[in-house]
């Protein structure tokens, strides 16, 4: 049912439900009463079922519907390792903590019924579970151990908080340190364990690559493409032929080059830069995907339920087999490549003061990495210089356009993080043996800068045209969390003017500039990013608060985001005037669920590549107990606090390991205070820690503070 339908239905019934001459009945009975036609009666149970959902309703023992006293709520259940959990109600703000002796049997991400059972003012909610309406999770990748007649299943995750009953017969011929993937078939009840069956085994915990491919699973990341999708990439051709270029406007004899990293494959942007009298003609030529995954196709259902690559420490899982991503969609050097360009005419103070959006056919001249760029940039490398010779103008000319147009979104506001990103090295067994902040340079800021103004142009292109699409939004943060962060950072002398109950962000900016350079600039950055909301992929172009601009969309990576790939399909029913009543009609419905679909699939490919780091940094660690590092204090809890060292590894000094004084959290300044020697600890601070433990299923590291005297 329709969204829109099923809401004015849904506020039908409940109207009828709250009519105070109504008399508790059942669907059947409802039916009949609203003469709705038997072969509706499955539409009103559709309708009743998202009241119940919706906690507006209830249903008694006896299967009749009454309206709700409002006492219960419908949200996830999100447990903890020890016990206890939380329940967040869509489209509230605060959660619901479930003390563990309420928990009544719900699993990790359960769709629960809750009922509220006290709200002190100021004080979190707490309810207890009533019911479980379903179950979030049916299978678990766990650590198998056998015993003599049967075995049981350790949970890899710790919200699971109980192993797993396996009977014998139902093992798969599992040995005990097997990592497996286990199906749950009966939940259990209080004191009686959940029972389940192994149904995959992944490797043994000490095999190379079974600990990423456990994650892998436990991710439900796919990692096989069908037989169908990769027949259909059989007959995708190797080569453009002439029809495919046909109606296209051809930049091939435009002097072209791709930048990306080293190891990159996918190389799914290239750019051409010219000056025309004072202006600068920039070309962005992004491979045009949506030629050769056409929608409803087996490739595109397949690309848009993953969404997006996820880029793992040791692997990469594609969202398009790689004989797409790598081969005939990748811009290689050399070879006639579809493409779907922007090319924007751009003044001396950064502004887009003409551009064309089309169809295209390009020939990439070189393939540049980041590293190669910057010896001739920064480095003046003179072998750099002289094996591209012919390309240096155009290098010179990028870092001047790429200036300006920084220059300019800094004007207005954009908020510029520079986190350093973790760069681990493996060795061919998956072991760690390097683990460095991966730091921006020149050339990967260059790409970034122009891939955000494409990004923008074509955003507000089709804002203006008023046709479906799909834009990336962030929202502006919540008031009460900007409040936090002004009263924390007049601490350290700074503060942010709140206009009326909201931020701009040139004042988050104007902060960030000020702490440039500054002891407290790690911690003052790392709280402005908390303070802040998450990006997201919408229908309507509500703006971007990060980047400061009303219009914003992701439209150069189509290889390997689904949103990009969306886009493209609009961009060119438009181009080809096939957008009538009947498209727009279908991009309207369709629409919604592929931006909330993306979203999610993001959110889940970057917690997928943080566990994975965290593992690998874990095991680096575990090679290092004993030894001391300096780093800076990241994060202060009242269990402790957490120390950054400069390689990126984050690891807990915790509160009962600091043995000369009791130490108490002040939560206003973000610090552990002694009682009776007045030691603080605060955010920004920096300490000699040593590595005294770690654990790789919990995924945490464990340092103490080492004192002066104790290093000598």
């Amino acid at each position: 049912m329709e969204k829109t339908i099923l809401e004015e239905r849904k506020k039908t019934i409940y109207q009828f439900i709250c009519d105070e001459f109504y008399v508790p009945m059942k669907a059947k009975e409802m039916a009949v009463v609203l003469s709705v036609p038997k072969s509706q009666r499955s539409e009103l149970q559709e309708v009743l079922d998202a009241l119940v959902m919706d906690g507006r309703i209830e249903v008694t023992s006896k299967g009749k519907y009454i309206k709700s006293e409002g006492k219960y709520l419908i949200g996830t259940f999100t447990a903890h390792a020890r016990g206890f959990g939380f329940v967040s109600i869509e489209g509230e703000e605060e959660d619901i903590f479930i003390p563990e002796s309420q928990v009544h049997g719900a699993f990790h991400m359960d769709t629960v019924q809750v009922a509220v059972t006290s709200e002190n003012s100021g004080k979190r909610r707490e309810g207890t579970i009533t019911k479980i309406i379903s179950r979030g999770t049916t299978r678990i990748v766990c650590t198998y151990e056998k015993s003599k007649t049967f075995g049981f299943a350790v949970p890899d995750n710790p919200k699971f908080g109980s192993d797993i009953f396996i009977p014998q017969e139902r093992s798969k011929g599992a040995v005990s340190g097997h990592k497996v993937v286990v199906e749950i078939t009966d939940y259990g009840k209080e004191g009686r364990k959940p029972e389940g069956k192994v149904v995959e085994i992944i490797g043994h915990i000490n095999d190379p690559g079974t600990d990423i491919m456990s994650i892998v699973k436990a991710y439900d990341l796919p990692v096989e493409f069908s037989e169908k999708i990769m027949h259909q990439v059989e007959n995708v051709s190797n080569e453009v032929s002439t029809a495919d270029m046909a109606g296209r406007m051809d930049f091939r004899d435009w002097q072209t080059v791709t930048i990306d990293g080293e190891d990159a494959k996918d190389l799914d942007d290239a750019i051409t830069l010219t000056k025309e009298g004072d202006n600068y003609k920039l070309g962005v030529h992004i491979a045009d995907v949506s030629n050769y995954v056409q929608e409803h196709s087996a490739l595109d259902v397949e690309a848009l339920s993953r969404g997006t690559s996820v880029y793992l420490v040791d692997r990469v899982i594609p969202m398009l087999p790689h004989k797409l991503s790598n081969g005939i969609c990748s811009l290689n050097a050399g070879e006639n490549r579809l493409t779907l360009s922007c090319v924007m005419t751009i003044d001396t103070k950064g502004n887009v003061i003409d551009h064309t959006i089309a169809e295209s056919v390009i020939k990439v001249d070189r393939r540049m990495s980041y590293t190669s760029v910057k010896k001739i940039l920064e480095d003046h490398d003179e072998n750099e210089i002289r094996e591209y010779e012919e390309l240096v103008p155009m290098f010179e000319l990028m870092q001047e356009l790429a200036a300006i147009l920084r220059k300019k979104r800094m004007k207005r506001g954009s908020i510029d993080f520079d986190f350093p990103e973790t760069k681990i090295v493996l060795d061919d067994k998956g072991k760690p043996v390097e683990i460095k902040p991966y730091e921006r340079n020149v050339a990967t800021k260059i790409i970034e800068d122009f891939m955000l103004i494409a990004n923008e142009t074509v955003a507000q292109d089709y804002f203006w045209q008023e046709l479906p699409f799909v834009y990336r939004t962030h929202d502006n943060p919540d008031t009460e969390k900007i409040k936090k962060l002004s009263t924390f950072i007049n601490n350290f002398g700074y503060s942010i003017h709140i206009g009326q109950d909201e931020v701009h962000p040139k004042e988050l900016q104007k902060l960030l500039q000020k702490i440039d350079g500054t002891p407290e600039e790690a911690l003052i950055s790392r709280l402005t990013l908390r303070s802040m909301k998450q990006a997201k992929y919408t229908t309507m172009s509500t703006g971007h608060f990060g980047l400061a601009t009303p219009y914003y969309c992701h439209f150069t990576s189509p290889i390997r985001r689904y949103p990009d790939l969306q886009i493209h399909r609009i961009i060119k029913d438009n181009l080809r005037g096939r957008m009538n009543a009947k498209k727009i009609e279908h991009y309207d419905k369709i629409l919604p669920e592929v931006a909330k679909h993306s979203s999610e699939m993001e959110r889940r490919a970057d917690e997928a590549e943080r566990e994975t780091d965290k593992l690998k940094k874990v095991e680096y660690m575990s090679e290092r107990i004993g030894e001391v590092f300096e780093g800076v204090i990241s994060g202060v809890t009242e269990w402790g606090f957490y120390v950054e060292l400069p390689n990126t590894v984050e690891g807990l000094v915790h509160v009962t390991t600091l043995v000369d004084d009791y130490f108490h959290y002040n939560e206003s300044t973000y610090e552990l205070v002694g009682e009776v020697t007045n030691i603080r600890y605060k955010l920004g601070q920096r300490v000699h820690v040593m590595v005294t433990g770690t654990d790789k299923i919990l995924r945490t590291i464990d340092f103490r503070v080492v004192r002066e005297n104790e290093e000598e």
